[in-house]
């Protein structure tokens, strides 16, 4: 196979659908494919989401405000007293989110959660899980203490930096 005939292919190859293509000739053997494998590509996927991860903290921390303010605007007793000492109560070391996925409390949807509110914890033990990339990552305590509020939903998406746990 010649160099004209070779480039008539990749025309050829470029202007299709087809996405690999292997041809054999005697001892000439070529091969070209259009797209990556998906191990190849799995990579550069990580970048953007790491690229993404320092704008995205403060979302957080501005719905945590809302809520303080909104008690003291409404004129329900009961709930201003319940919203505050929902607030008040939790305090303690918080426990964030060292990546971007999706929240998970057992190791299975079948499984007892790992911790529940009101269960003493030490350094080290897992609290959840975050799986990221289809990588489960068990995410345990930095503190000792009770978990005195669960602030993530199971199956909830969760940011970097995020509080999930609230230790006391």
């Amino acid at each position: 196979m010649d160099l004209k005939e070779i480039e008539n292919l990749l025309d050829l190859i470029a202007k299709s659908e087809v996405n690999e293509v292997s041809i054999e000739e005697g001892d000439f053997k070529i091969k070209v494919k259009k797209k990556p494998d998906v191990k190849q590509s799995a990579a550069p996927q990580q970048m953007p989401v790491q690229y993404q991860v320092p704008a995205q903290p403060q979302a957080p921390q501005q719905p945590q405000q809302a809520p303080q303010q909104q008690p003291q605007q409404s004129s329900g007793g009961q709930e201003s007293s319940g919203d505050s000492g929902g607030d008040a109560q939790p305090s303690g070391d918080v426990v964030k989110s060292p990546i971007v996925g999706t929240f998970y409390r057992a190791p299975s949807p079948d499984d007892d959660p790992f911790v529940k509110v009101g269960d003493t914890v030490e350094k080290g033990e897992t609290l959840c899980i975050v799986e990221a990339m289809k990588i489960m990552n068990e995410i345990e305590s930095d503190y000792s203490g009770e978990v005195k509020k669960i602030l993530v939903d199971d199956a909830e998406a969760v940011e970097f930096d995020q509080p999930l746990f609230i230790i006391g």
